[in-house]
């Protein structure tokens, strides 16, 4: 009969590794659901909306046109400079 008793401490002891394994999971997959929140909002797309502590979706604020074309026409005059120097380092070397 003794291995009666060691099959109780065995189901036991499976139970207390389910519900510890569980838990971990619940852990990683709350961090999981942050981590790709704030790579949804870095990527300019919204995998899922976030939920503020209150409750309700926090909404993302909208550019008009003319700032996006404001900001496109300060990326390109940064771009040409850079490309500029870059034009100009290369000249130095050859001379």
């Amino acid at each position: 009969m003794p291995r009666v008793a060691n099959t109780l401490q065995d189901r036991s002891f499976l139970a207390a590794a389910l519900e510890g394994l569980e838990l971990q999971r619940s852990r990683i997959e709350e961090q999981i659901r942050q981590i790709r929140a704030l790579l949804g909002a870095r990527r300019g797309r919204v995998a899922a909306p976030f939920v503020a502590a209150v409750g309700k979706p926090v909404k993302r604020r909208q550019l008009s046109a003319a700032a996006r074309r404001r900001i496109a026409l300060a990326q390109k005059r940064r771009w040409a400079e850079y490309r500029k120097q870059r034009a100009a380092m290369a000249k130095a070397k050859e001379a």
